[in-house]
């Protein structure tokens, strides 16, 4: 069994947001097509890098490297000692086995995965560490057993610049997703009235600037045999920062928020082009400057008992927007239809249901008020 040059790569997406992260990835250049659960698209090594490093709605990059046949424990055994392994692993670098079987005569999921361990262990000398930095994906479906690596590691919306963090944060990776379906390009300003940690704020941000959101972290495929640091350093390099007359703004009531916002901002490099405030909704005021986007992440009251504050919290916050935020659009996430309803303003049909922290949220948008 030889090894590819081009992968069946995929990209895995938050349920709900596969169509702006396919969107995404074809304006980045890769050649993508909507698969479950994410996105599939061809591609060698530096596809693989480019997107963990570029693509902000992804959630982790996965690669196909292999299939073969397998009815029965002893034939994966078998098969599995033949995979040419050894052109994609370290013997030094440990790694974990994940397998999940379905509709397929092998049925134990466990048992799978010990007979695909102990082949990395006694073919190439590799230690199976349930803590490794590599994950092996073993799918057995229909009798075919397909592997795959994780070549990203810890979830991308982790970009490795946010050190506080709200009670309840919108993930990046969601947040420029909410962005891009909001029509969000990098040459507008933005403005989170209830910004918590600064998610919104510093996402848009660093779209404008043009910063890739993987810049600033580690990633699995970096332990692969296939990883070549000055090509990666190189790749990096050729993103340079632009400078954007633009300003981006978060304003909350909390003022332990404000802090963590401008101290996420400083730290992601977008401290000059963000400004944090503690203000009210009622008291809020469109910034100087041309009108843009106002996207706000409200608490829906899932967790809370009375939810009547809310229908009056977002009464206000729509009454506002009304008011003095003439010529901006206008986007909400919300798990509750009637909260959105409470806001008084003219949205378009709500966008599809969308996971976050075991909810079903919803963005609910506006054209120009």
């Amino acid at each position: 069994m030889t090894s590819p040059t081009t992968f069946e790569i995929y990209a895995v997406a938050t349920p709900g947001l596969e169509a702006p992260l396919l969107a995404e990835a074809r304006q980045a250049g890769f050649q993508a097509g909507p698969a479950d659960g994410g996105i599939l698209f061809p591609g060698g090594w530096p596809e693989v890098w480019r997107a963990n490093l570029t693509l902000r709605g992804a959630t982790r990059i996965l690669v196909r490297i292999g299939a073969f046949r397998a009815m029965h424990l002893a034939q994966l055994d078998k098969r599995a000692r033949k995979f040419p392994w050894a052109d994609f692993l370290r013997p030094d670098i440990a790694v974990r086995v994940e397998t999940t079987c379905r509709k397929s005569r092998i049925y134990h999921a466990g048992a799978a995965g010990q007979r695909v361990a102990r082949a990395l262990g006694e073919e190439l000398g590799v230690p199976v560490d349930p803590l490794a930095p590599i994950t092996v994906k073993a799918r057995i479906e229909d009798d075919l057993c397909t592997i795959s690596l994780d070549t990203t590691g810890e979830s991308l919306h982790k970009r490795g610049f946010k050190q506080a963090v709200a009670k309840a944060p919108l993930r990046e990776t969601m947040a420029a997703m909410f962005l891009r379906e909001c029509g969000y390009r990098g040459d507008e300003p933005v403005l989170d009235p209830m910004c918590g940690s600064g998610t919104f704020v510093i996402e848009a941000a660093e779209i404008a600037m043009g910063l890739q959101p993987g810049r600033g972290r580690d990633f699995a495929f970096q332990h692969l045999r296939s990883f070549d640091a000055a090509l990666w350093q190189g790749m990096k390099k050729r993103a340079a920062p632009r400078d954007t007359p633009l300003l981006f703004h978060g304003s909350d009531r909390d003022s332990g928020a404000i802090r963590m916002g401008a101290l996420n901002a400083e730290k992601a490099g977008v401290a000059a082009c963000t400004r944090f405030c503690n203000v009210d909704i009622a008291d809020l005021e469109p910034p100087e400057g041309p009108p843009g986007l106002v996207i706000v992440n409200p608490p829906y009251g899932a967790r809370i008992g009375n939810k009547k504050p809310l229908f009056g919290l977002h009464a206000r916050l729509g009454q506002v927007m009304r008011e003095r935020f003439s010529g901006w659009r206008f986007g909400m996430i919300t798990s509750d239809a009637a909260l959105a309803r409470a806001t008084g303003l003219p949205f378009w049909p709500p966008g599809p249901h969308v996971a976050h922290g075991g909810l079903k949220v919803r963005l609910y948008r506006t054209g120009t008020l």
